[in-house]
């Protein structure tokens, strides 16, 4: 997706919105810091004049006004900085972070499935994080160097110019020059710290993929492997990084230099004047202070134009992801689903993944409410496109899925899957306790209500067995449960849940026949009075379905019932008689 500047500002322009009077002490700081920073060297230049000028004696009464103005303006800048912190700091930026935080998780939130498959979870992840820290860090550098330092350089030349045209004209070609050539160069600085930042994001997603494998990386014994994977995609990184370090450097050799002349003119104007008698004193301590003071934060607002680049690289990198339209939304007018009972309609149905051979062509189905059907074939013959299509996690081609007579795309996503409860065959967990992941089902249920749900799913044994209960971790994606286990989880959410369209993906593929024999009554149970789809490759699981229906190469070829389908001696009865051991074996198609 492109970015245009325009939309940045916007988005960082919404996000400071919230906090009017944070931006506006902001704001009244760089007023009072600016004013600050030429009107005490001023007070100094007062003093030392008037210490050359009074002899030794009464010397208090030549100085006590303008020391206690110098004192008063220290207090001043002092309590500034101190609400500064407070409505800033404190009050603020954490807000505004939260805020950018959970607004980007939101839009994360709404992409489609297939962009998940597309996408690295850790360069996500790094893209958020490049909101959170760059946006209040841009508003500051804006606001706190570029804003007030240039209101102190004016104000500054204004006081140069009181002592002699001279030296206001000096720092002003010097500043003019210094500001031209860092926001030339600041385009330049731009794109390459967008490149680096972009590098960074890879790097992040390519290490948060590894460790997330990290027993495979174990079981292959492939560490070498993946630092070599991980080298090759940093030489880039350090290339780009490179390049950026060169212009900086090649900046700040520029800026010193041209300073050190700017010093040695100063320094001859100012030996010339007092020479002359032009300049007293307390000239010659203004002018070396001011210009101290002001080149220090001139290199500030230098430094801040190549930070500026950067942070506005990674907010544009970051927004390149967050704001890109999602593939699959909700109509302006969506309804909710209301679902009666449970009647599923494929109407004319055509979908194909991008690049693929079109699947479902112009396939018209019913399964009528309340009916358990089962889903049999070949890995990769379509089985889970049909379910997916159910859960809209894709749009179609063309043709209608309906639910009660309602177009799945014209009500809510939320409420579609609301109610359809799913059990996958490898679920993941998130890295919560265990009674956190089963009230997944059903967020305000009681843990009364999660208890139940896991007894009757047969978790409850397990879960008591461990020293925390209901309030054990179960590790990332669930990788301290066995597959058994997790399995078990997902039961128990799916039966806490309770949907009136019920979908099995192999629920019970990962139990052991004793636990499966237990857990087979449960779902039968929870299977009543629901419309429920049940994809099998142990046919022997789906003796008790309604009907079945055969897919293979993303067409349906077969349906009927058990015994329908053994007597066509189709496809069916081909793979039910090559199963061994009850499961069936894998043909080589595409993937579907």
């Amino acid at each position: 997706m492109d970015i245009k500047i325009k939309q940045v500002w916007s988005y960082i322009i919404r996000s400071a919105k919230p906090f009017p009077l944070s931006i506006f002490v902001m704001f009244l700081v760089s007023v009072v810091w600016s004013v600050d920073l030429s009107v005490r060297p001023y007070l100094l230049k007062i003093i030392l004049n008037r210490l050359a000028e009074s002899g030794q004696t009464d010397v208090f009464h030549y100085i006590v006004g303008p020391i206690a103005l110098y004192l008063l303006m220290y207090v001043s800048l002092t309590t500034s900085f101190r609400a500064y912190g407070y409505f800033v700091e404190i009050k603020m930026i954490p807000k505004m972070r939260e805020k950018i935080a959970t607004d980007a998780f939101g839009l994360l939130v709404d992409k489609s499935h297939n962009y998940y498959q597309n996408n690295f979870s850790g360069s996500l992840t790094n893209k958020v994080n490049d909101l959170t820290s760059s946006v209040p860090d841009l508003l500051q550098i804006v606001i706190d160097r570029f804003f007030c330092r240039l209101l102190a350089l004016f104000i500054a030349i204004f006081t140069l110019w009181q002592v002699s045209p001279i030296f206001a004209i000096q720092m002003l070609i010097y500043t003019s020059l210094l500001l031209i050539a860092s926001l030339l160069l600041s385009g330049r600085l731009a794109r390459q710290a967008d490149t680096w930042s972009e590098y960074g994001s890879v790097i992040t997603g390519k290490i948060v993929d590894a460790l997330s494998n990290i027993l495979s990386i174990r079981l292959f014994a492939a560490k070498r492997y993946e630092k070599r994977m991980l080298s090759a995609v940093f030489d880039g990184a350090v290339k780009a990084e490179q390049k950026l370090q060169w212009s900086y450097f090649w900046m700040w050799f520029s800026y010193g230099y041209t300073f050190f002349i700017l010093q040695i003119l100063n320094f001859y104007f100012l030996c010339k004047g007092r020479q002359e008698g032009w300049i007293t004193v307390g000239d010659f301590a203004l002018v070396l202070v001011i210009n101290i003071s002001i080149i220090d934060f001139l290199l500030h607002v230098a430094n801040g134009f190549s930070q500026f680049s950067k942070l506005l690289g990674r907010i544009t990198q970051a927004l390149r992801t967050v704001l890109e339209a999602p593939e699959l939304t909700d109509q302006s007018n969506a309804i909710e689903l209301k679902v009666i009972a449970g009647q599923i309609t494929f109407d004319n149905v055509k979908f194909h993944y991008k690049g693929t051979e079109p699947l479902f062509q112009n396939k018209s189905i019913e399964i009528t409410a309340g009916q358990k059907v089962g889903l049999v074939g070949y890995s990769g013959s379509g089985k889970s496109t049909f379910v997916n299509l159910i859960l809209r996690l894709y749009d179609l081609t063309d043709g209608a899925i309906l639910i009660d007579g309602q177009d799945i795309r014209d009500v809510t996503q939320d409420s579609l899957r609301e109610n359809i409860a799913m059990i996958p065959q490898d679920p993941s967990l998130f890295h919560r306790n265990l009674m956190e992941n089963i009230s997944y089902g059903r967020i305000d249920a009681t843990d009364k209500e999660v208890i139940e749900a896991a007894k009757k799913a047969h978790a409850h044994e397990f879960i008591s067995a461990l020293l925390q209960g209901y309030d054990s971790l179960v590790g990332e994606r669930g990788v301290k449960l066995s597959g058994g286990q997790r399995q078990r989880i997902a039961i128990a959410r799916a039966i806490l849940k309770n949907s009136p369209i019920l979908i099995l993906d192999e629920a019970t593929s990962q139990l052991d026949s004793v636990t499966e024999s237990l857990i087979q009554e449960s779902l039968w149970e929870l299977m009543q009075n629901k419309t429920t789809i049940v994809i099998a490759h142990r046919l022997s699981t789906l003796l008790r379905m309604d009907r079945i229906l055969v897919f293979d190469k993303g067409k349906i070829v077969e349906d009927g019932t058990h015994s329908e389908l053994l007597a066509k001696s189709g496809l069916y009865k081909h793979l039910w008689d090559a199963q061994v051991g009850g499961f069936l074996g894998d043909e080589k198609t595409e993937n579907v």
